[in-house]
């Protein structure tokens, strides 16, 4: 079951995140990022495949530079109903901390000439390691890949924004956030108060 290891991981009696059920979006299918102040601040990326949200941690988030090329460690699949989670996972809860959705939309394979539909082109390019899409978010637009490194290990792929009319020379995702962002008044937080210990 794709969404075994997502709720093993999770006590449901103590975080706010939803349980592992499949879902599937109408017409397109969707994708979110989300900003997540873990023991370290990354970014969450995902894409909606087969009912679940397959999901790629990714340390310095996304770029909209095609010279970036941005490490994405695919970590386990999160139900569909993830794409709205924002809010705290406790202490002592796996990827305890804050989370914000920083981005989503609907996206769709490059390939338009493919007979599968979406959807098995997406899974087939997945499976082959090479996934080529493109993007409509608010903040994230046009062509991107997902490439598998090889000689890495398993779960290490490559983020990278295509040259089109969307890409940026300079991009920085943590110059992109909301002015009232729960999760840099989350950090803020965190910094005050371990400085204090630090002086207490």
């Amino acid at each position: 079951m794709a969404l075994k290891d997502y709720n093993n991981k999770r006590k449901f009696d103590e975080t706010t995140e939803p349980k592992g059920t499949t879902k599937k979006s109408e017409d397109q299918l969707i994708f979110v990022v989300q900003r997540h102040a873990a023991s370290r601040l990354h970014y969450d990326f995902r894409l909606e495949m087969e009912g679940v949200l397959k999901s790629w941690a990714v340390p310095k988030g996304p770029s909209l530079n095609p010279d970036d090329k941005r490490l994405a460690m695919m970590v386990e699949d999160h139900p569909y109903d993830y794409k709205d989670f924002e809010g705290n996972i406790p202490e002592g809860n796996y990827g305890a901390g804050q989370v914000e959705v920083w981005d989503s939309g609907t996206y769709e394979p490059l390939d338009d000439t493919s007979k599968l539909s979406d959807e098995k082109e997406l899974l087939k390019e997945l499976k082959s390691g090479s996934l080529k899409f493109i993007l409509h978010g608010k903040k994230l637009k046009g062509e991107f890949a997902l490439v598998k490194m090889k000689n890495a290990e398993n779960n290490a792929w490559l983020l990278i924004k295509h040259k089109d009319k969307f890409a940026e020379e300079e991009y920085n995702a943590e110059e992109n956030i909301a002015k009232n962002s729960q999760v840099t008044k989350f950090l803020e937080e965190k910094k005050s108060l371990k400085n204090s210990k630090k002086t207490s």
